[in-house]
């Protein structure tokens, strides 16, 4: 790639579109979301497949019942889904302007009493015209997480509705 580099391809200006370094693209996710950092969250895998992320069992994401705080639980679930849509959409990331998180449910079903790990997915499908636009456009993109805890039991769902904005060099048509 040349040129000046916008959207999220400017987040990640050494990224090699022709051989996907996926650790680069996890340590990179890493530092973008300073709230993250707050809570303490820990991006340990981005892949074309999916992406996953840990909060860790301290004090400071629990609240005053001593379970992880559903605002901790939400972060974690909002950066593993925009780090899933990174993972699977990365070889066409020089081509996404902006993804922005436009809905999100939250279904609580067990207290997350430890470590919590958010795996995020974006179905194939679903990303599909994203990665195969031949012209600049606005898509609507569904991602889906999970947390579980340590012994796996499934603590938390979320779902997102994401917007992704398009730009194909020299086409300019999302709104």
């Amino acid at each position: 790639m040349t040129g000046t580099l916008a959207g999220l391809a400017a987040a990640y200006p050494e990224l090699d579109y022709s051989a996907i370094d996926y650790e680069y693209l996890r340590a990179v996710s890493q530092t973008m979301v300073p709230f993250g950092a707050h809570v303490g969250t820990l991006i340990t895998e981005i892949s074309p497949q999916r992406a996953v992320v840990e909060i860790p069992a301290v004090e400071q994401v629990r609240n005053h019942m001593g379970t992880v705080h559903a605002g901790a639980l939400f972060t974690a679930a909002d950066i593993a889904g925009a780090a899933a849509v990174v993972g699977a959409a990365a070889q066409r990331l020089h081509t996404i302007e902006r993804l922005v998180l436009r809905a999100a449910t939250a279904t609580y079903r067990k207290p997350a009493l430890a470590r919590i790990r958010a795996i995020a997915t974006v179905a194939g499908p679903d990303l599909a015209p994203i990665l195969s636009a031949t012209e600049s456009a606005r898509f609507e993109l569904p991602g889906k997480v999970s947390l579980l805890d340590d012994n796996a039991t499934l603590v938390a769902e979320f779902t997102f509705d994401y917007v992704c904005d398009v730009i194909i060099a020299g086409n300019s048509n999302a709104t």
